[in-house]
């Protein structure tokens, strides 16, 4: 089996691509650099320079493949990255070369939340990049998680820096919205365990696997235990939504005097914050159910994965 994975620098990416390398397998990665290609190649992989968001970077680079994995996916809108633009087009873009190269199988990350009838434009954009995917007439898998945690994530990182820059730690709202966070390594083995242990065949076929850890945890919880994790005590403050978004365009000024005190202030959005306000929880015996594990709880994970900085 030849993988084409796009998206394999990124954060889940990078834990996927050292478990394929060390089983051996073949793959092509698509960077969109020549340092990035060094890593991949550094695997033992194939490189190919291009674009999920250029159409004409793609042509070609899908040839000799059987399955793509389709990784590529923002948390934020960043100029001309907007959601549709890389969820959407980005999709489209692919999942033509796909057809187009005799690709057999396609596998898209999205998201546990994904509904085209969603006010959020990030979980509105991933429901019609699954709907791109189901009408390429290529069998597929999709992955709807929870929240992906472990080492580089973005949410961690940005709670980090929100637990260290104060004297106290600011929480959006009551912080009694539950996630489920599940530990990247084993998103990963349920990857290998589809993909490469056989549980089903790839080639025919498809589904819609919505997981995640096996607790559902409250926001505040879920500090409290990064807190833990880092060694840190401070209190906690519970802040009106209504007051943090309308600070936000003041945040550029905020970064500003955070960068002349050496405190690193993490961005946020209006919609993320509005999105920490709603459960995004499914059946915790869910990944016992479709893959036959039991994944790690999230206390046990950060203990894997944080590195303490006094």
């Amino acid at each position: 089996m030849m993988f084409f994975i796009a998206g394999g620098t990124g954060f889940i990416g990078k834990h996927l691509m050292n478990a394929l390398g060390a089983k051996g397998c073949n793959a092509r990665c698509l960077v969109r650099s020549e340092d990035k290609a060094l890593i991949c190649r550094s695997l033992g992989f194939e490189a190919a320079i291009g674009d999920i968001t250029d159409r004409e970077s793609l042509k070609g680079k899908l040839d000799g493949c059987d399955t793509v994995i389709h990784l590529v996916g923002i948390i934020e809108e960043k100029g001309s990255m907007t959601f549709e633009k890389v969820h959407v087009e980005g999709t489209r873009n692919l999942a033509d070369e796909a057809r187009k190269a005799g690709v057999r199988h396609i596998f898209y990350q999205s998201a546990l939340g994904a509904s085209a009838a969603s006010w959020a434009k990030y979980y509105k954009t991933k429901a019609e990049a699954e709907e791109i995917v189901k009408a390429s007439g290529i069998a597929y898998t999709i992955f709807r998680p929870s929240l992906v945690v472990g080492e580089g994530d973005g949410f961690t990182e940005k709670l980090k820096e929100l637990v260290r820059v104060g004297p106290f730690i600011p929480v959006p709202g009551s912080g009694k919205a539950k996630l489920q966070p599940i530990y990247v390594e084993d998103w990963v083995k349920c990857f290998m365990t589809l993909f490469l242990n056989g549980l089903r065949n790839t080639d025919y076929g498809s589904r819609i696997y919505e997981f995640g850890g096996p607790e559902h945890l409250t926001y505040n919880e879920i500090v409290l235990q990064l807190m833990e994790a880092l060694s840190i005590s401070k209190p906690v403050i519970h802040i009106p939504i209504k007051f943090i978004k309308m600070s936000l365009p003041f945040y550029g000024i905020s970064k500003g005097i955070g960068n002349f005190l050496g405190k690193k202030i993490p961005s946020v959005t209006a919609e993320q914050l509005s999105l920490l306000q709603l459960d995004n929880i499914c059946d915790k015996e869910s990944v016992e159910k479709s893959f036959g594990f039991v994944p790690m709880k999230y206390g046990e994970a950060l203990k894997l994965f944080i590195k303490e900085r006094r």
